[in-house]
């Protein structure tokens, strides 16, 4: 169904429910008709399952799960408060969702709840046991009509799928780690520079082929494993000289002698295996195995996510993360929180209209013109680091495009000798087959990263992407797309990002989207290097400059980018640059000077890190433009959003106006001056230390205070 027919199905089944709602006679024909009637499922009766015992000291039931997008359903009669506590038949007090998380705590771990909803015919109540301390999520029942999008978690499998692409990822990183950490040990000086950035460039070539092998590159699965496991470890490091050579050499300029299983592997291109002056060590016994039977015959590459595998990769050969024990990356659920309201919402909507129209000659036309504004669409991430946001962007895209192909191809059915029906459709004017029906390309796709292994980490994360996608598209047109050579660059530049012209990356008249996300330095904590960035891009004469973060460069150097431009901007942000004074600092002269408009935003959640070393960042989501849209739009940290006349530098939906310190009393009071601040540590001491001091001087107890910082306070302590 499209927007427009969902709208009205779940406005009739709002209609029809009003006002009834028996336990235990009607609850299963509640969620059979929600389920076929307003989100088209088909067999609905099969998909969700009713009255599945769960065995606690009694035999207890659970009233509704779905096995495909692990949704657990636990249902009360019409006018049961769904916060109350109820009395269980062992005596206990629970609310629904206590006995709903009881029931899932019996289940086996593969059929855990990823999400628990509590109803009670009249309001949903839906929890998402990712964060379980979270309030939940509420829908009334006369809401749905407008609302019922937020019920999609129970046939969006998506959740699942992507958890799994999840951990594939993270085992990938994991088996990278070892990689890295066996090869280092080979080297003469691990602390040589030359040698440090030649590993890094040697396990990106690595991982290319262990998923180039997989994912049918290079023609069979398991090449690159039988041509090393033939040439045996003496012959190892040679052997992968040999074939990085071969692998950078055209087809045609190759030497016409050289060994039949060389020459069988494809060129690549893409400057990926042109450097040849990397150091590559001796293979020993340790790395062969490891590389030949855990990274390469006991483990499929090609069902990673580029989007998580790049920053995961990244990360585990990053110095700093790996001391701390723990993978860093920007969840894709993260990142769809930027991607999402900043253009992908629209362009969704935009489909759905086409799609749902019933001229056949207007529709065709209108997806063709939609897939050539996917193609012209431009962005920027100015700290892209190993460029998550803009594979997850190209995916987001592409899937898009792949939607759109495939209506295409429905479109001009015809008949061959089987007399099965089946797609034919032209693309620029030739007949399917004669050329490349994709569109979007990662050429689109701009990034500027500081650390130069970010850059080539991103590169590869962008073609495994194009390559997984180009997959998806042949299953669609029934022909075979060539992705080697790599034919096209993605666009990601070693560099500062504050001393670096974004327009020597991209021209603005030729950019759409600026996003990311930025690093998190605050402002007391910068060092020279980063405070001199801070004065390049804002100026020292601005007022509070040397307090404000790191990441308000960021949006100073975008605003004066987008000046007189349709371009949009989203950057994810520590909260305090919309608290205190950095509400004012930062903001007054972007509003007041620039004419940045908000657009969007997400108030405070919660950023998670996934270091064993946990680092809990509250953060702020900004959309911004010179420009107003119809519709700004307030997100919650349940993702929930609201619309807003006007978002202001506090994203509240009020005036711009900004909170000023005065220096001298509304009324006739002593003066404030500075209050405390010891700023160095001399004034500071620990518990320990105060109790010394004491049993040596006892009359100084007096003088000596308990002193409570933010530190104290978030996390305890004297």
């Amino acid at each position: 169904m499209n927007d427009v027919q969902q709208r009205a199905a779940a406005k009739h089944f709002a209609e029809y429910w009003e006002g009834k709602g028996y336990e235990k006679g009607e609850s299963q024909k509640f969620w059979l008709s929600l389920l076929s009637d307003v989100f088209g499922v088909e067999h609905a009766a099969e998909y969700i399952e009713f009255e599945d015992q769960v065995h606690l000291d009694h035999t207890s039931f659970i009233d509704g799960y779905i096995p495909d997008t692990h949704v657990l359903i636990e249902q009360k009669g019409i006018g049961k408060d769904l916060k109350k506590p109820i009395r269980q038949s062992d005596g206990s007090l629970l609310t629904p969702i206590q006995q709903a998380q009881r029931y899932a705590s019996m289940l086996p771990y593969s059929q855990r709840p990823r999400w628990i909803i509590v109803c009670n015919f009249e309001c949903f109540h839906i929890y998402d046991m990712e964060h379980p301390q979270s309030d939940p999520t509420e829908i009334w029942l006369k809401d749905l009509p407008t609302q019922y999008y937020l019920l999609e978690i129970l046939v969006r499998k998506e959740n699942i799928s992507l958890q799994q692409e999840m951990e594939i990822s993270i085992q990938a990183g994991e088996i990278v780690g070892r990689l890295y950490d066996a090869f280092l040990n080979e080297y003469k000086d691990r602390t040589n520079e030359h040698s440090l950035k030649s590993l890094n460039v040697l396990c990106v070539r690595l991982v290319f082929c262990l998923y180039a092998e997989d994912a049918g590159i290079f023609g069979k699965r398991l090449m690159f494993h039988d041509y090393l496991r033939r040439k045996g470890l003496s012959n190892a490091r040679q052997a992968l000289i040999e074939l990085f050579r071969v692998l950078d050499t055209p087809v045609e300029s190759r030497d016409p002698y050289m060994d039949d299983e060389l020459a069988a592997f494809p060129y690549v291109n893409g400057g990926l295996f042109s450097d040849e002056s990397i150091e590559i060590p001796r293979l020993n016994q340790t790395i062969f195995d490891l590389l030949l039977d855990k990274a390469s015959a006991a483990f499929d590459w090609s069902e990673i996510s580029p989007t998580i595998f790049g920053a995961v990769f990244e990360s585990t050969l990053n110095p700093e993360t790996r001391r701390k024990g723990g993978m860093h990356y920007t969840s894709i659920e993260n990142i769809h929180k930027v991607i999402d309201p900043l253009f992908l919402d629209d362009l969704k909507a935009e489909l759905n209209q086409i799609m749902s129209s019933a001229v056949l000659r207007s529709k065709e036309q209108s997806l063709k013109d939609y897939q050539k504004k996917l193609a012209s669409l431009s962005f920027l991430d100015p700290a892209c680091g190993s460029g998550n946001f803009l594979t997850e962007s190209y995916i987001a895209l592409r899937k898009l495009e792949n939607q759109v192909i495939q209506a295409l191809v429905a479109l001009r059915p015809v008949k061959h000798k089987d007399e099965k029906s089946v797609g034919q459709i032209a693309f620029g004017g030739e007949a399917m087959g004669m050329e490349n029906p994709i569109q979007v390309s990662i050429e689109q796709f701009f990034g500027i990263e500081i650390n130069d292994f970010a850059v080539t980490v991103a590169k590869t994360a962008l073609w495994i992407a194009e390559s997984q996608m180009m997959k998806e598209t042949e299953d669609i047109v029934h022909m075979s797309l060539d992705f080697l050579p790599l034919k096209t660059n993605a666009h990601v530049h070693e560099g500062n990002a504050l001393r670096l012209d974004w327009e020597s990356v991209v021209p603005k008249d030729k950019l759409n989207y600026i996003m990311g996300n930025p690093p998190f330095v605050g402002g007391m904590k910068m060092d020279e290097k980063q405070k001199e960035d801070m004065w390049n891009v804002i100026g020292k004469e601005i007022n509070g400059v040397g307090e404000m973060d790191y990441v308000a460069a960021w949006y100073y150097k975008a605003s004066k980018m987008i000046k007189g431009t349709m371009i949009e901007c989203a950057f994810v942000s520590t909260n305090s640059i919309v608290q205190g004074q950095q509400a004012i600092t930062v903001w007054e002269p972007l509003i007041k000077k620039d004419g940045i408009i908000i657009n969007f935003a997400y108030r405070t959640f919660r950023w998670d890190s996934e270091s064993n070393d946990i680092a809990i960042v509250h953060c702020v989501i900004i959309g911004f433009a010179v420009f107003g849209r119809n519709k700004r739009i307030i997100y919650n940290e349940s993702g929930n959003g609201m619309l807003a006349s006007n978002i202001n530098s506090y994203l509240i939906d009020a005036d711009n106006w900004f909170i000023h310190a005065i220096s001298s009393p509304l009324c006739n009071v002593p003066p404030i001056r500075f209050g405390s601040m010891p700023r160095g540590k001399e004034f500071l001491m620990s518990g320990e230390e105060r109790e010394e001091i004491i049993r040596d001087y006892p009359f100084v107890e007096k003088y000596i205070k308990k002193f409570n910082m933010g530190s104290e306070f978030i996390k305890g302590g004297e």
